[in-house]
């Protein structure tokens, strides 16, 4: 499968490393939080790519459901437990559950579908910040901590009108964000199409902490420093 070089398989766990985490982030999901960043000092394991090791061995259903519960570090063994036929539980050996996937309906297993399907997905996921979430805070004025974002992926899900679509693509239908204090939840719902025909569609809830004042200049130098990241790793593949 493509998401072999992200991830390792063996004695029937799945261990992911820094590396491979960061790879993807980058190079797949456009990604380019520092909490992604290999040498992070809190650094943590893309929630996209569980989502894809998930769909990678469990298939595509027509109905999921993703409902984060624990930030995974690297090389933390890692096992996709079938509860029943409709929740799978993501867990590490000591049996703490890091994601649970609910599910229902039919369920496609083709590798070159899950794959399709993945790379929308994760693409559009990855534009987070800045093209959706920087309109948000300016509308609500307020922002994350520049010097320390903390932007967790809470859950996301989907429902399709068909499985066996091609040329599938994804865009952004909607967007919205609720502030409470220092805490705020936005949510993303987008739209899944094949040949410009709507098939299904879904959300995404990010929840953001330490929400201050918002301030257009610094976030302006914040952006600035993140594109130059990207550019700077996109020149030395």
């Amino acid at each position: 499968m493509f998401l072999d070089q992200f991830h390792d398989s063996a004695e029937g766990a799945i261990r992911i490393s820094a590396r491979q985490a960061s790879r993807f982030a980058k190079e797949v999901a456009g990604d380019y939080n520092p909490i992604h960043d290999e040498d992070a000092k809190r650094f943590c394991v893309p929630g996209d790519l569980l989502f894809a090791l998930v769909l990678a061995y469990q298939g595509v259903s027509e109905r999921m459901q993703f409902i984060f519960q624990g930030m995974v570090g690297a090389d933390v063994p890692l096992s996709i437990v079938a509860r029943d036929d409709t929740v799978l539980d993501v867990v590490d050996h000591a049996g703490k559950t890091y994601l649970r996937v609910e599910r229902s309906g039919c369920i496609n297993r083709e590798p070159d579908f899950i794959e399709a399907f993945v790379r929308r997905y994760v693409a559009f996921s990855g534009k987070n910040f800045p093209h959706y979430m920087k309109p948000l805070m300016a509308e609500k004025k307020v922002m994350f901590n520049p010097d320390r974002p903390l932007v967790i992926y809470d859950s996301m899900g989907f429902e399709l009108d068909m499985l066996d679509a091609r040329e599938l693509d994804m865009e952004l239908a909607s967007a919205s964000m609720d502030v409470a204090g220092k805490r705020g939840e936005s949510r993303l719902h987008f739209r899944i199409t094949a040949g410009g025909q709507s098939v299904g569609s879904g959300s995404k809830k990010l929840v953001i902490s330490g929400l201050r004042e918002y301030d257009e200049e610094r976030l302006q130098e914040f952006i600035a420093e993140f594109t130059r990241r990207k550019q700077a790793y996109e020149a030395a593949l």
